[in-house]
């Protein structure tokens, strides 16, 4: 496993969990791939049939089978949903979104989420399940009314994490009026305010409707600094087609200098063969260095690998 810098919140008798955890977090790369479970809450059902979205979508269960099938990736769902399927996947490493809300409603209510399980919580529920959970998550909307309250709560969600030896990452989405959600220096303010909450990577946008995708990137490399030793993550954004979600992925981590991506619309959209097959070139990218050229042809490679499962029925109470 790579070096890491211990943040100093984490107290000494719980340095070997964190640097556990890490790992299981960032496949000992130091780098994240994270499979956003937690769209079931925050997108609703829109993001998972209609037009255009395999039928296999509209299962929860889709979401366990594409996280199962992706060697290296972290799936981050609500506790609630992997309390349901957790059993018959414990081969997946997860991240416990502690807070959310629905899409639902007008742009106000957008700019918070409820926090709906503590740190406590999800220790508890650990240990008690036995499953691979190496950390929390938590939302965090800069610009709206309660974006204190949200500041205070993702500040002590952190330092409670670190406590007990697990991981943090930070969704930080600027929202408000007049916000350009998309500017450089506005996302880097957002990666700043993650590192100062001592967040351990932190998810925010990315310009991906820049016509200058190469000069993007280079200005992306801003947000990279104003996170410091905060991994800075990108969204998946809107469903593109392979070559283009290979392209920006390969631009993101050579140019830009991102640690990783978070994906959810562009791979449970898809059947899971086919959302095998990307996960296989996107995590070629991620974790071995390839090219978005090298990568292409890893999707193009027909065989896809079947995710393992434990075999065990679901629960039944």
């Amino acid at each position: 496993m790579r070096e890491i810098k211990l943040p100093l919140s984490v107290p000494k008798n719980k340095k070997t969990a964190y640097r556990r955890h890490y790992g299981q977090l960032t496949n000992d790369s130091g780098r994240l791939f994270l499979i956003a479970g937690d769209q079931k809450i925050e997108h609703l059902n829109a993001d998972f049939y209609g037009p255009g979205i395999s039928a296999e979508d509209n299962r929860p269960e889709h979401l366990f089978q594409v996280a199962a099938a992706i060697q290296g990736a972290v799936f981050a769902a609500h506790l609630g949903l992997i309390s349901r399927y957790g059993d018959n996947y414990r081969q997946i490493t997860y991240l416990v979104k502690i807070n959310g809300r629905t899409n639902l409603g007008d742009n106000e209510t957008k700019k918070a989420a409820k926090t709906l399980w503590s740190v406590e919580d999800v220790v508890r529920f650990k240990k008690e399940s036995g499953l691979k959970i190496v950390g929390i998550g938590y939302t965090l909307y800069l610009g709206g009314p309660d974006e204190a309250k949200m500041i205070s709560q993702a500040a002590r969600a952190v330092f409670e994490a670190h406590q007990n030896g697990l991981v943090a990452v930070l969704w930080v989405y600027p929202r408000g009026k007049n916000v350009k959600e998309e500017d450089i220096q506005t996302i880097a303010g957002g990666a700043g305010v993650a590192a100062s909450l001592d967040a351990d990577f932190v998810k925010v946008k990315y310009p991906y409707a820049a016509k200058d995708k190469k000069a993007a990137a280079i200005r992306f490399k801003t947000v990279v600094e104003a996170a410091g030793r905060t991994g800075v993550i990108c969204v998946g954004g809107a469903k593109r087609s392979v070559k283009d979600l290979l392209a920006d992925t390969d631009r993101q981590m050579k140019i830009s200098g991102a640690k990783g991506l978070a994906m959810g619309r562009n791979l449970h959209q898809r059947s899971l063969a086919d959302a095998g097959r990307l996960t296989r070139a996107l995590s070629a990218i991620i974790f071995g260095a390839k090219s978005a050229r090298e990568a292409e042809l890893i999707y193009n490679q027909k065989t896809a690998a079947k995710p393992k499962r434990t075999g065990r029925f679901l629960g039944l109470f």
